[in-house]
């Protein structure tokens, strides 16, 4: 079993230990998941946050050549092998949500450079009850993820 951060992955990752609760997500359920969000992300139904409490997914436009339609892109090809975990949401009133956290490395140009790098994203998504996803985290890495279903 590896832990990190409070997290506990069993298995193929499909059952997670956080703070105590587990939460159980198979590779079918992950796979609906994905497959909702896309549709909502097609028809856009869905906005990134980019407020001042989300200051690490401004910065990913700050620095590197990103816009909203490589954004939609990269939210389109997320996959059951880019899921890492499901938590509850820990905002007070909001404790029934569980968010969905996927990893993907993606090809950026660096805006204040003349390179193109592999960026590590932490993707974290909220699919509310009408369909509409919020997209909570979008930003590089801050350490290392454990993907459930990676081959």
């Amino acid at each position: 079993m590896e832990e990190k951060s409070g997290y506990s992955g069993i298995g193929r990752g499909a059952l997670y230990i956080r703070g105590g609760e587990l939460l159980h997500k198979g590779y079918e359920e992950i796979e609906e998941y994905i497959a909702e969000m896309k549709e909502a992300v097609s028809a856009d139904r869905y906005r990134i946050e980019r407020n001042k409490k989300r200051q690490a997914n401004s910065d990913l436009y700050r620095e590197y050549v990103i816009d909203e339609a490589k954004s939609k892109d990269i939210l389109m090809n997320l996959t059951v092998h880019d899921f890492c975990e499901a938590v509850r949401n820990e905002h007070l009133g909001y404790e029934h949500e569980l968010l969905y956290v996927f990893g993907k490395d993606v090809r950026l140009l660096q805006r204040f450079g003349a390179e193109e790098e592999v960026v590590s994203l932490y993707i974290k998504c909220n699919k509310l009850e009408n369909r509409f996803v919020i997209i909570i985290s979008f930003h590089r890495q801050a350490y290392p993820l454990t993907y459930a279903f990676k081959p």
